[in-house]
């Protein structure tokens, strides 16, 4: 089995000591461990516990299984790119993080790319993984406490982290980000338009497919964390004081309807994608912040069962947009310190 490092000293759910016998307590990590992986179930999903704030993402099987067919999603939109894996013009890191790692695919493809470094990756739940290379390390924390790695990294990672943060968290975590590089290190985030589009009219304009993405907009508005990061992520990361900041958009089909064969592979695994994401993605939210008022455990299933067929018909040419961002740390000489006015 792989060897995970489980955070122990930061406030987390620990469950009834009668739940495990009364001196279950005494074995702090023991206790930790068995309540990070039991989590909490709710209409049939299993959510993580480490974090006190609400997160929507489920953490169970099924749910990795999606965080894997993502990642193989990202791999073939970037077949092109002489490296798919990320996009900072780095040769050779030393110490790389990956930041919500999930089924923790990329830190380890990305340390059988690098055996001279040690790449780490982090989140709120252990990934189900039973084999990892002996340079990547899969960790249990919370990155928006203080980080206590000693090491600063060359390279940190972020994926799919919509819905995960307050406008203030993400502000903080850039700026965490940002502290714990090297100079001249870079920062790279990836994340996807959860809006249906299309281009060729080939989408009814009162279909289903339309209704994802403003509905899941006013639900996170309503949690209190933005599923539109797209729009803001330069802008906070800017913000953040990173320099030489790149941007790509790119449009990802969802089916195989694209004539490129590329494409066509690519629009297939993004089509399973959101197929086995769909319910993961929308019953906490849905039935926390449906509008007008919170839906039912059946009402979701029945949405998602329509948003299945309306992905699967032939004819509809869906695709959503993804914006990868990867930015660099200056170097001391490059701060521009702000002098304040004079009086």
């Amino acid at each position: 089995m792989a060897d995970f490092t489980i955070a122990v000293d930061r406030d987390v759910h620990l469950p009834p000591v009668d739940e495990y016998g009364p001196e279950d307590w005494r074995s702090e990590t023991t206790s930790i461990a068995s309540s990070l992986y039991k989590g909490f179930m709710e209409n049939g999903r299993r959510y993580q516990t480490l974090r006190e704030s609400e997160y929507f993402s489920p953490s169970d099987e099924q749910q990795f299984e999606t965080y894997e067919v993502g990642h193989i999603a990202c791999l073939l939109m970037n077949s092109d790119e002489p490296n798919p894996l990320y996009l900072a013009p780095l040769s050779s890191p030393k110490n790389v993080l990956d930041i919500g790692t999930g089924h923790g695919s990329w830190a380890i493809d990305m340390a059988d790319m690098h055996p001279a470094a040690v790449v780490r990756g982090v989140d709120l739940f252990p990934p189900p993984v039973n084999w990892i290379p002996p340079n990547c390390i899969l960790e249990v924390d919370d990155v928006l406490q203080p980080w206590t790695w000693r090491e600063k990294f060359d390279l940190i990672h972020l994926r799919h982290g919509i819905g995960a943060f307050t406008s203030e968290e993400w502000d903080n975590l850039y700026k965490q980000c940002y502290d714990n590089l090297e100079p001249g290190g870079w920062f790279e985030q990836i994340e996807m338009d959860i809006r249906c589009r299309c281009d060729d009219d080939s989408i009814p304009a009162d279909n289903v497919l339309f209704t994802w993405g403003p509905r899941f907009f006013t639900a996170g508005a309503k949690l209190g964390k933005s599923l539109d990061i797209t729009k803001t992520m330069r802008s906070s990361i800017e913000k953040a004081g990173f320099v030489e900041i790149h941007e790509k958009t790119s449009k990802w089909p969802i089916g195989p309807w694209p004539k490129l064969k590329t494409l066509k592979e690519a629009g297939m695994i993004n089509l399973q994608h959101w197929l086995a994401g769909m319910e993961g993605y929308s019953m906490y939210l849905l039935t926390k912040y449906g509008d007008p008022e919170p839906w039912t455990r059946e009402e979701v299933l029945v949405y998602v069962a329509q948003m299945r067929k309306a992905l699967t018909n032939p004819r509809f040419h869906t695709y959503q947009r993804a914006k990868r961002i990867w930015a660099r740390k200056p170097f001391p000489e490059e701060v521009v310190v702000k002098q304040e006015p004079q009086d």
